[in-house]
């Protein structure tokens, strides 16, 4: 009986969205692959670095549809390495930032599968670059945060709110604009300033980019003229008034309205 020798498993950062933003180690990576599992926010230029002959499996989630659960990606990574593959499991932004690879990795650790870590450039990071603001800046935020608006198995958003709501460090909340009402009035209620800037940031990097400035006070109103089915961080801090869109949306809310002709 042909017996398979195992295989191994690379969990690879395919960056924001962008495919200028994935890392050369990553494209080596899926060059050499002989199998891809890939998540939904996975663009297809970066699916096309893949080698040719690779087997593509889709298992992307997105709210209440999920093509796999995790258990069932767990189990298929193992399936595809016992086969003797040598396989990249492929996600948006990093894998270990809200993207579930820690779970991955241990799982496939404890089948006795070999696994590998490819970070990649996070949502947060590359999201702000393309926005022209830091999320860091001398004076100003001398610290950032990163929490998830997204909580596991629809229980109620909640969050160390009072840890949070911090004047010096910048907070970003990842796929935060499903529970935004929720997330406002937490972070309000533990002494976050209505006057705090904040943005959203809707398909970052990616063709139909978008950013929305707003205060605190605001966002949830500024919220509701989003396309809700497309991926979006929420930042709040001082860091977005560096944007160069905050004095220009600033300036379009705080125009007076025309007077009617005589």
């Amino acid at each position: 009986m042909l017996t398979h020798e195992i295989g191994s498993v690379t969990l690879v950062g395919a960056g924001p969205g962008h495919p200028d933003l994935i890392t050369v180690r990553a494209v080596r990576a899926l060059a050499q692959c002989q199998a891809v599992v890939y998540d939904r926010l996975v663009g297809r230029e970066i699916l096309d670095l893949a080698h040719p002959k690779a087997k593509r499996v889709y298992v992307g989630k997105s709210c209440g549809r999920h093509a796999a659960t995790q258990d069932e990606i767990n189990a298929l990574l193992v399936a595809l390495a016992r086969q003797g593959l040598d396989v990249v499991r492929l996600k948006g932004g990093d894998p270990f930032v809200f993207g579930r690879g820690g779970e991955e990795m241990l799982h496939l650790r404890a089948a006795g599968i070999a696994c590998t870590v490819v970070p990649g450039v996070t949502a947060a990071f590359g999201c702000a670059a393309e926005f022209d603001f830091p999320l860091t800046h001398r004076g100003m935020a001398s610290g950032v945060r990163f929490v998830t608006g997204h909580m596991k198995n629809d229980e109620d958003l909640s969050l160390d709110w009072r840890g949070l709501v911090d004047p010096h460090t910048t907070l970003v909340v990842y796929m935060g604009v499903s529970g935004l009402a929720a997330m406002l009035d937490g972070l309000t209620e533990a002494g976050l300033s209505k006057e705090t800037p904040a943005a959203i940031i809707q398909n970052g990097t990616r063709a139909g980019q978008r950013m929305v400035c707003a205060t605190a006070a605001t966002l949830n109103k500024a919220a509701r003229n989003l396309n809700h089915g497309m991926p979006a961080l929420v930042v709040f801090g001082e860091v977005v008034t560096l944007s160069p869109l905050w004095d220009a949306q600033m300036a379009e809310l705080t125009l007076p309205p025309l007077c009617a002709a005589q």
